[in-house]
């Protein structure tokens, strides 16, 4: 029988299908449950592949949380699809292993991972003739979008970047908790990479990136087949948030990253008016348009949505134009649709026109100032000879909040490769961000050069002057180049190096064991079919998320998927950088919605 696929319509990606295979497959067609039963991390897993209305389609009829109390339904079975953790397993075990009655006729356990032996001896010890399955499926992450993921782990940031040594012990579960996911997001696409990792300046992605192969390792000689998989043609490559600053903090006017930049969207829901009215919009995956312009430069946006507009009208007044009774019936046929795609229109009309009215009201001027500082020229090629110059103009204006002379000032920081402290002392009491001051000092604690400036010179960028790009938006993520040139066999090894053995396919040393049979050529057999995953540790930015979709569409014979501990907007981030010094109770850690 052919597994539920079509409830995955929000992503067609292989995360979606291997969720519905693994999981799914067997709970809604073979036992036809009516209860599903889930914890946090599984409600945002679920709500990333299907909606409501696709598991009501299937059968399921009722979705609980696991946390809260409920009504008990004796006479049913109920399906548990829940992560591994103390929190909800004990909620489980409050369902089925008391000595009154049980709330579900059985139950069927599906772990996002792997269950640790103390929890599955809990639960075998308390209520094992009432668990009729109990199976682990190995999808311990969020499939955000087709080639973006995320651990939903925002806490690792202050974790593995605090400088207080008492949080050593937590950093260590935190990476063996991020190591486990990684994994599983591996096993989803079927592959056992060569891991490698960004060697300085911070050595988390050396310690993560040898957890990982280590795990790795371990999961291709356990794994259901009861087979040692090789390597594949695929890379895995795990970098430390602090690789690239400034794309943090600088303003992108592309629409996705522009819009959660400058609007309060939150929980991916767009909050707009028309007609008088207040309405809202979730930016998803399964709204082609939003996927279709949400790469695409604020300016091409502007003018793309009206034409849309316009070719629906006039398509509609066409079939207006015909009386014959058959024409009538497919325009009634096709109103639905005409009325989903206008209504889809204006909201992201709505959602342009108010981040271009942010834009001009205050953004514009800043935008030229930080691509001149982000990459050192100016809009005509020539060098930025004084920084300060540059920067000064910004301070001075009574138009910009303080969270925009502190992405200034770090910009600023950053062109120079830090400063010294009587000069950062000078610049916070001119501005008067005293109590804001650690958003800029707390980026050494990631590896970032500030106080004092770095002797090391700052790493070469390539060349893209030659590239149509908008004079506000000339900068482009690090990550692009780096993508690039891990395609094309160029990154530096010693700079990047490996865990382990890796193919001679991407190692670029053409070495052949004797046992194999020599190819002719090594960059074609590693580029077909081969991925190339990231993971970010602390966090990724909307932009660079753009920048996987671009390096995968210029290079088709090799797909990049990106990840990391969660999605970053500049000011959040400059919360978090805040928070690095200060003690752990005092921090509050907000999961992505």
């Amino acid at each position: 029988m052919t597994p539920p696929l079509c409830i995955f319509n929000a992503l067609n990606s292989v995360f979606c299908e291997f969720l519905a295979v693994k999981c799914l497959y067997y709970c809604l067609i073979y036992i036809h449950f009516k209860i599903l039963l889930l914890d946090e991390f599984t409600t945002k897993l679920l709500a990333s592949c299907c909606k409501m209305t696709d598991l009501l389609a299937e059968g399921i009829t009722v979705v609980e949380n696991i946390y809260k109390n409920r009504e008990p339904v004796r006479q049913m079975k109920a399906l548990y699809f829940i992560s591994p953790t103390s929190k909800s397993v004990d909620c489980f075990l409050r369902d089925f292993g008391g000595k009154s009655e049980h709330k579900y006729k059985a139950a069927y356990i599906y772990f996002t991972d792997f269950c640790p032996d103390s929890l599955f001896n809990k639960i075998k010890a308390s209520c094992s003739k009432s668990v009729r399955r109990c199976k682990e499926i190995n999808i311990s992450f969020i499939p955000l979008e087709s080639q973006v993921y995320t651990l939903d782990v925002p806490d690792a940031f202050y974790y593995c970047y605090s400088p207080d040594p008492s949080n050593a012990s937590g950093k260590d579960t935190i990476m063996e908790a991020m190591a486990e996911q990684i994994v599983t997001v591996c096993a989803t696409l079927d592959e056992n990479p060569g891991v490698r990792y960004k060697s300085k300046p911070l050595d988390n992605a050396s310690k993560l990136a040898q957890l990982v192969e280590k795990k790795l390792e371990n999961y291709y000689k356990i794994d259901e087949k009861s087979l040692i998989k090789g390597k594949t043609h695929s890379q895995l490559i795990i970098i430390d948030r602090g690789f690239d600053p400034v794309s943090t903090v600088v303003h992108e006017l592309t629409f996705q990253a522009m819009a959660y930049d400058l609007l309060p969207i939150e929980n991916d829901t767009y909050k707009y008016k028309t007609d008088g009215k207040e309405k809202e919009a979730i930016l998803e995956e399964d709204d082609d348009l939003w996927v279709k312009i949400r790469h695409r430069h604020i300016a091409v946006v502007l003018e793309e949505i009206p034409k849309l507009m316009k070719e629906i009208s006039s398509t509609k007044k066409a079939t207006e134009g015909k009386t014959s009774l058959s024409a009538l019936t497919q325009l009634m046929k096709k109103m639905p649709h005409f009325r989903k795609q206008i209504t889809k229109q204006v909201v992201h009309l709505n959602l342009a026109e108010d981040c271009m009215n942010k834009f001009k009201s205050n953004i514009e001027k800043l935008c030229k100032t930080e691509q001149d500082l982000a990459l050192g020229t100016d809009a005509e090629g020539q060098k930025v000879k004084d920084a300060m110059r540059v920067l000064l103009p910004v301070l001075l204006s009574k138009n910009h909040d303080n969270y925009d002379k502190i992405r200034a000032i770090l910009l600023y920081i950053f062109s120079i490769n830090g400063t010294t402290e009587e000069n950062l002392d000078r610049l916070i009491q001119n501005v008067k961000i005293e109590n804001e001051s650690d958003m800029i000092r707390n980026w050494s604690y990631l590896g970032v050069p500030i106080v004092p400036p770095s002797q090391q010179g700052k790493p070469s960028r390539k060349d893209r002057s030659a590239e149509e790009t908008f004079q506000l938006s000339r900068w482009t993520p690090f990550i692009k180049d780096i993508l690039e040139d891990a395609i094309d066999n160029r990154l530096d090894s010693k700079e990047w190096p490996y865990c382990s053995q890796c193919p001679a396919v991407w190692n670029g040393s053409g070495a052949v064991s004797a046992r194999q049979k020599p190819r002719t050529n090594y960059l074609e057999d590693r580029k077909n079919g081969s991925k190339l995953i990231i993971f970010v540790i602390g966090g990724i930015t909307y932009s660079e998320m753009r920048c996987a979709y671009e390096v995968s569409q210029a290079h088709k014979s090799c797909e990049v998927v990106i990840g990391s501990t969660h999605i970053l907007t500049p000011r959040k981030l400059l919360d978090d950088i805040k928070m690095l010094n200060k003690p752990k109770d005092k921090v509050s850690f907000t999961k992505d919605e």
